[in-house]
Parts: C-alpha cells; sequence; structure tokens
C-alpha cells in the first residue's frame, strides 16, 4: 500500500532525488520547494501533487498539511530535507545571518511537525524523518552556524520521539556524508571576514568552491533508495548514516568522544 508523502526542499540535490523515486515507485507525494518553477517538472504526474512551500512561512506550512489530508486523505510521512548551509566562523557570522540559518534549518521542521501532529495522534501514527549530516554530531571549521543548526535538529529529532512514541510515530535521523550536490555552490557567505580564521578553514572554503567536484561523493540516488528502505522498515532506527563515508566519521567523532570521557572520569576525580 502506497504512503503518503510531504518532501520539503525538492528543487535540487537530494531532495529531487527522492521526488523522482517516489514517483517511479508509485508513492502519493506532495513535492514542494520554496520556487515552485524549479518542480515545475512533477506537474500532472500520477500521484503527484506540487505546491510553493517556504518553511518560514508559517501559512504555507499550514497550508501544505491542509493539502496532503484533501488530497491523499492524510499524511503517513514527512521528510524534513528543506536547508542550506552559511559559511563562517562564529565571529563573522552575524546575529540575522544566524536567525536566518535556524529559521530554515530548524524552526521549519518545528513548525511542519506541530501542524502534522494532531493529525498523525488522531490516525495513530506518522513517520518524520530529519535530513541532518555528519555535522550534527561532529564540528567542521567553518560551518559553525550550520552546525549548531544540525546539533539542534538532532535535539529536536529526539525529544519528538521520545515524547511521540506512544501515538504510532516514528522518528528517523538521517546523518548525511558528502553527496555530489549544489551545497557547496549554494554556501552562503559571512557579514564579515575575518584574516585571522583563513588558516582554520581555508582548505575546507576552496573544497567547497569545487564540491561537485570531489572525489568519491555519493550520489543521490543513495539518499532516495536509503530513505524508502528506512519508511519501509516495520521497526525503522532512529539514527541512519547515509554513505559509507558518513559511517567512518560518526564512528571517529564517537570514539573520540568516548576516549574524552573516559580522560575524565579515569583515576581522581576530574573535579
Amino acid at each position: 500500500m502506497p504512503h503518503r508523502w510531504l518532501v520539503t526542499g525538492c528543487s535540487s540535490g537530494v531532495g529531487r532525488a527522492l521526488a523522482r523515486r517516489l514517483v517511479d515507485e508509485g508513492e502519493q507525494v506532495l513535492v514542494t520547494a520554496r520556487r515552485p518553477e524549479t518542480i515545475a517538472e512533477f506537474a500532472g504526474l500520477p500521484n503527484v501533487v506540487v505546491a510553493p512551500l517556504d518553511v518560514r512561512d508559517e501559512e504555507q506550512c499550514r497550508a501544505a498539511i491542509e493539502l496532503a489530508a484533501d488530497r491523499f486523505g492524510g499524511l503517513d510521512v514527512l521528510v524534513n530535507n528543506a536547508g542550506y548551509g552559511q559559511f563562517g566562523a562564529v565571529e563573522e557570522v552575524s546575529p540575522e545571518q544566524l536567525l536566518a540559518q535556524f529559521e530554515t534549518n530548524l524552526f521549519g521542521p518545528w513548525r511542519l511537525l506541530r501542524l502534522a501532529m494532531p493529525q498523525w495522534r488522531a490516525q495513530g501514527g506518522g513517520h518524520a524523518l530529519f535530513v541532518s549530516s555528519t555535522a550534527g554530531f561532529t564540528p567542521y571549521p567553518g560551518l559553525s552556524a550550520y552546525t549548531s543548526s544540525k546539533f539542534a535538529l538532532e535535539g529536536l529529532a529526539e525529544s519528538l520521539a521520545q515524547e511521540a512514541a506512544q501515538f504510532g510515530v516514528r522518528v528517523t535521523i538521517l546523518q548525511l556524508g558528502g553527496f555530489a550536490t549544489g551545497y557547496g555552490r549554494a554556501l552562503v557567505q559571512p557579514a564579515q571576514s575575518v584574516d585571522a580564521y583563513v588558516p582554520v578553514y581555508g582548505e575546507m572554503r576552496t573544497a567547497f568552491e569545487h564540491f561537485e567536484q570531489l572525489p568519491g561523493l555519493n550520489d543521490p540516488t543513495l539518499f532516495a533508495e536509503t530513505v524508502v528502505r528506512v519508511v519501509r522498515e516495520p521497526n525503522p532506527p532512529l539514527r541512519v548514516p547515509v554513505g559509507p563515508d558518513a559511517q567512518a566519521h560518526l564512528t571517529a567523532a564517537l570514539e573520540q568522544r568516548v576516549k574524552q570521557l573516559a580522560a575524565t572520569t579515569d583515576g581522581d576525580d576530574f573535579f
């Protein structure tokens, strides 16, 4: 039996790949993007509804949830994919830029979930997927705002998993590695530039400028395949690394945290 999906951020990258996969699978899907002209190719396809959705806009979020209920009779799966990256060290990113980063990457999913939860409680279940990153578990130089938003997003997801399990709501955090998308080209530059940070993040910034040409990046179709498989699992995991590089990065970061914890607890009390 097909699921009823709402996917945000379908204009490009992994969101677009997922939308195409769902169409091929015959799923019922509400394909959304901030600029609807970027998803015009999906209009008129069987079982597909196309709608504008800027996750920063409360009314558009409400309209999207209501549209799914009206056209599909309900909503089973919400994929919180819309997001972008803000580049810069803490000192370089302005308060306005930080707020904008959180408005899209954190507050947007929060808005949609608040609107979806009454429906999911009434129907006895739903599945919320959060597109995070290895940056949601381990920081990268020059991505302070982005990393902060993804750490917060994972906190939201884990909280929801505890609160909503009693209603049959499932939660999955997708921890993405590097994918061949336009992420690097779309990075927003900081409000001010402080040369003292160039030795810290210079190599990272250069890599992002040519991100799509980097060797070993994952194909967006891997993301789509993973999401479909996870949603069809009877007991999906809370966390799913997506891509072999994600598994390696997360394992290394976890091992480092264990070492840090051990350093404060071995022998005499640290404090």
